[in-house]
């Protein structure tokens, strides 16, 4: 019977030769394909895991062609873990800008003055150790160990996910699945070449099997591939539906000096947007009643509302903000806890996509 057509055998211990075959498979394509990404060493090269490390958390809900340039920029702001430990927070902040999820960016800073402070500068080389790290959760610690130290750990990401899903037609849906594509991922992992076995799955679920059209006709693992027997690629993973969070309304309001400064606040440290900076507003909730949103006004000014609203999506919710706009005096004092900033300044303040949508919406020259 061809292996195209053999059951998924999720519980096995399969013959060596098998999985020898499709590792090897596998290893041979990734050494004519991989791609060349600014934080993965060349063949011959030494790996080094601050790369590992900065890229993994960047990468994290996040795409490789936005994370390219936070990544070069970080590199060379701070080349190592010894430089990013003792950078200003705010200014991570600031350089994280952009990237989403800004709690991984205090992550970041908290994880490299760990390792500094607590490993002389080195990151574990254990799945274990690594674990252990402000930041570093179960697939990171994974990755980096088998990346950057040659553990032979599985590495289960959403690309890993999609080809091992259709690679034995596993019918139970994300994330009850994950176990089941963990075990088969330790059964498939080549323990001669952990790093670039891990690499080179990414890269086939990147690159190949991707979630529409995948070039099934290029996979290496095609001839073993129970969903591409049966022409049913696109439809795996199945994921269970996900639960429509609930639309929140708020009010933002942004207020420029007659001096060219605009009136901005830091988010409290813990929470969505942690440590971010906005403009003032009010709280985001599912009732909220525009009519009466100048209550919350920060400054005793001549607020207009303008026309339109800004959306964005959350994780868990979308969300809805009406703007007002307002102008103060030259020299006008900012109420406590706020802040003027230059309007030069703007593009190098720690804003949130949000609240840059915010200003552009209020501010378009």
């Amino acid at each position: 019977m061809s292996p195209s057509l053999v059951k998924p055998r999720l519980a096995r211990s399969p013959a060596a030769r098998e999985t020898s075959r499709e590792a090897a498979a596998l290893l041979g394509w990734y050494d004519r394909h991989r791609r060349r990404l600014p934080w993965r060493a060349l063949p011959g090269e030494a790996v080094d895991p601050y790369r590992v490390w900065l890229s993994e958390i960047m990468l994290q809900q996040t795409t490789v062609a936005a994370v390219g340039p936070y990544f070069t920029a970080f590199l060379a702001r701070w080349p190592d873990v010894a430089s990013l430990a003792v950078a200003p927070i705010e200014e991570v902040m600031r350089a994280w800008a952009g990237l989403g999820y800004y709690s991984r960016a205090r992550n970041l800073h908290a994880c490299a003055i760990a390792v500094t402070q607590n490993h002389d500068g080195r990151f574990p080389d254990t799945v274990e150790g690594l674990r252990a790290l402000p930041g570093i959760g179960d697939y990171t610690a994974a990755a980096i160990a088998a990346i950057a130290f040659g553990r032979p750990a599985a590495v289960v990401d959403g690309n890993v996910e999609r080809v091992v899903t259709r690679l034995d037609a596993i019918e139970t849906e994300l994330p009850a699945a994950k176990p089941l594509i963990k075990a088969r991922v330790a059964e498939l992992l080549d323990a001669g070449r952990p790093s670039d076995f891990a690499q080179a799955m990414m890269d086939l679920g990147a690159t190949i099997c991707t979630p529409k059209r995948p070039a099934s006709a290029l996979c290496p693992l095609n001839v073993w591939c129970r969903a591409c027997a049966e022409g049913t690629q696109e439809t795996y993973p199945r994921k269970a539906p996900k639960k429509a969070g609930v639309l929140r309304r708020g009010a933002a309001f942004v207020v420029v000096r007659e001096d060219g400064h605009l009136l901005v606040r830091t988010r409290p440290a813990r929470g969505l947007l942690g440590g971010m900076a906005e403009v003032p507003g009010t709280e985001w909730s599912a009732d909220f009643d525009a009519a009466r949103a100048l209550d919350a006004a920060p400054l005793a000014l001549s607020f207009m509302r303008l026309a339109g609203t800004v959306a964005h999506v959350f994780t868990h919710f979308p969300l809805e903000l009406t703007v007002f706009r307002a102008a103060a005096p030259a020299g006008f004092a900012a109420p406590a806890g706020s802040r003027w900033i230059a309007l030069a300044e703007v593009p190098d303040e720690a804003f949130p996509t949000l609240m840059r949508k915010v200003i552009a919406h209020a501010l378009p020259e």
